[in-house]
């Protein structure tokens, strides 16, 4: 199903209870995001939301793709698993073994309906174009900021669009963009993203670059902006193909090299000039929970800014999970699995990624296992496939479906997984590439990974035999608090009731090695035997809620430098997800503060609640974690 424009999207949304109308004026300076936070993490009020009093002549759509039921709408299903079964359906027709002409030519219709879905460019100008601001600028656009910390505001869904100077290629990336000036902002690719490689092809011929931002339309754009597609793969192929009708260009105005879907509600065009200095671009309230922090960018220089007579301006927050980040990236989990099965993993059956942990952090995959060392195979061939190269935490395990386990009940996932793991060896440690977001890496962009092969194993894998976890009657948590009194906290359950072999300790550490010399008197204890891995976080953090343990735990954690082994056998592993520091830790590189919103914000929003026709006042989420914040800034001092 394609969507003509964004408003008909929202008016799908509407007919489906799942938005709501704000006509009360809101602030876009942290106002909005605080309402779309408490709503984003509220359940049973988790709606999309068009604020249509913003200060500016356009109203602003939030959290639109935030739920799976508001994400299978945009993509027109019924379920996530849909669009995993056309793509398969496609795979298997066009890779089946033809026999003879019949065959062949009986794949022509198929064919024929794939190419219909490939973009074209049309002449004259689109609805994107029926306003031409004479003097572009924008403050005239409702542009959000979203955490006090935050370096000023930031368009949040932007589809960026680049051409490859040599080739011609289109890329259409999401990266977010700073407002510097009425007409410059920062533009915010890392150096693994497709756009920033053709930045650099542009500094060596020495030329500008030229640009366009697309905002709203289909919301298949914005989706097809973030997926992990591979290099020269054409983003809009993927939205015909997700929408089932093709995606019509029409050329930008001031960049006409340029061309962005005629039905999108803005078009912010412009250049960016490789020659020229980078700016100082951040903080930046991120999708990991955490800020990320200032660092150099290209700038972006606005030529003109087009819109539809009616435009509404679509924008997003991210922060602390659940936001609606969550559910674009469960849409790309979904949509993903075929290929990655089909063409690099075979023996895979299912993929699934905690929100805890914010993508690429915690990847859990299922796989038919046949031979001894498959999951090693397998973890190779993820870890070298696209955007899985950025995965911190690869959690394998297989049987799942005889077992009648899905992927997605993570209590008996766990104790599946951990029953077939001996710590010792089946736990692997490597290095490789990390998302530049990936605050624990000693260095950015490098660091440690970690896989937990937790598949049966076979007679040539078994070192000793692997026996069901029965928490032990000598196990006393009252003991351990008592005994060192630096835990804070000690979350037994999942070993006592649940019969999975973890510990979570909440730690406040106050010298060097302190978590591995506590991990090694911890692990000498007696009731300690059948632990398989103990996590540590630091003794801020409630260490029953285990969301929050590990959510922290996963962005902290930098698995090959973190990790050490305890016991008489040394089979009970430790894995510290604490915060990292240079007195105690020896480490170099600024660590960020995790993101809430400030008192005032908080105060401002309760005060006008009864205004916005929403119900019974949410409370914020922030305040639950002001406990765990250093200081007030985006980065924590050492000191603190």
């Amino acid at each position: 199903m394609s969507y003509k424009s964004l408003r008909a999207f929202i008016d799908a949304l509407e007919k489906a209870g799942e938005l709501i109308r704000i006509k009360a004026f809101v602030d876009p300076v942290l106002e909005i995001a605080e309402i779309t936070d408490r709503v984003s993490k509220t359940p049973d009020r988790n709606k999309a939301l068009l604020f249509e009093n913003t200060g500016t002549e356009f109203p602003v759509l939030m959290n639109a793709m935030g739920s799976e039921r508001r994400m299978c709408i945009a993509l027109g299903v019924n379920d996530l698993d849909d669009v995993t079964h056309d793509i398969e359906a496609l795979f298997h027709k066009l890779s089946a073994p033809k026999s003879g002409l019949l065959e062949k030519l009986a794949m022509l219709p198929e064919l024929g309906k794939f190419a219909s879905y490939m973009p074209k460019v049309v002449s004259g100008r689109g609805a994107c174009q029926e306003v031409v601001m004479e003097k572009p600028g924008l403050s005239k656009l409702p542009i959000i900021k979203c955490w006090p910390q935050d370096g000023g505001r930031f368009v949040t869904l932007p589809s960026i669009h680049t051409r490859e100077p040599n080739t011609g290629v289109r890329n259409i990336g999401m990266y977010r963009m700073q407002v510097f000036t009425e007409d410059m902002t920062g533009m915010h690719w890392h150096k693994h993203k497709v756009s920033a490689r053709h930045f650099n092809e542009y500094k060596k011929l020495g030329r500008r670059m030229p640009v366009a931002v697309a905002l709203g339309g289909d919301p298949v754009y914005t989706y097809a902006a973030t997926a992990p597609l591979p290099e020269n793969v054409d983003e809009y192929m993927l939205a015909g193909f997700l929408r089932k009708k093709k995606v019509e260009l029409v050329r930008c105005i001031t960049q006409p090299e340029i061309e962005v879907p005629g039905d999108v509600d803005f078009v912010i065009e412009g250049y960016v000039d490789p020659t020229e200095e980078l700016i100082w671009e951040g903080p930046f309230g991120d999708h990991t929970g955490y800020y990320s922090l200032p660092d150099w960018y290209p700038r972006f220089h606005v030529t003109a800014i087009t819109h539809r007579k009616d435009a509404v301006y679509p924008a997003t927050i991210v922060g602390i999970p659940p936001q609606e980040d969550a559910w674009i990236g469960k849409a790309t989990e979904r949509i993903f699995l075929t290929p990655i099965k089909m063409t690099m993993v075979p023996e895979i059956t299912d993929m699934n990624m905690p929100v805890e942990g914010v993508f690429h952090n915690l990847v859990i995959t299922t796989i038919n296992k046949e031979y001894a060392g498959q999951g090693q195979k397998v973890m190779n061939a993820m870890w070298g496939a696209g955007q899985m190269m950025f995965n911190k935490i690869l959690v394998l395990s297989d049987g799942v479906a005889g077992s009648g386990i899905k992927i997605d009940d993570y209590k008996n996932l766990a104790r599946y997984v951990l029953n077939n793991v001996n710590p010792a060896t089946d736990v692997y440690f490597s290095q490789g590439p990390m998302d530049v977001l990936d605050h624990s890496c000693s260095k950015m962009g490098f660091g440690g990974k970690m896989c937990i092969d937790g598949t049966r194993k076979l007679e040539e894998e078994i070192s000793e035999p692997l026996i069901p976890y029965k928490m032990p009657a000598e196990f006393s948590k009252a003991s351990i608090m008592t005994g060192f009194p630096e835990i804070k906290g000690v979350n037994e359950k999942l070993a006592r009731e649940w019969g999975i072999p973890v510990l979570f300790v909440a730690v406040k550490k106050e010298r060097p090695n302190h978590v591995r010399e506590l991990h090694g008197a911890l692990s000498g204890l007696p009731g300690m035997n059948g632990i398989k891995v103990v996590l540590y976080v630091e003794h801020t953090v409630n260490a029953d809620d285990i969301a929050d343990v590990l959510w922290r735990f996963c962005n902290n954690l930098d698995p090959k430098r973190d990790h050490c082994y305890g016991g008489a056998d040394n089979n009970i592993l430790g894995l510290d997800g604490t915060r990292k520091t240079k007195k105690l830790d020896d480490f170099d590189r600024p660590w960020p503060n995790i993101i809430v919103a400030d008192e005032a914000t908080i105060a401002a929003v309760d005060q006008k609640w009864d205004s916005l026709n929403m119900g019974k006042k949410i409370i914020s989420p922030s305040l639950r974690y002001f406990t765990q914040l250093y200081g007030g800034g985006a980065t924590v001092l050492d000191s603190e």
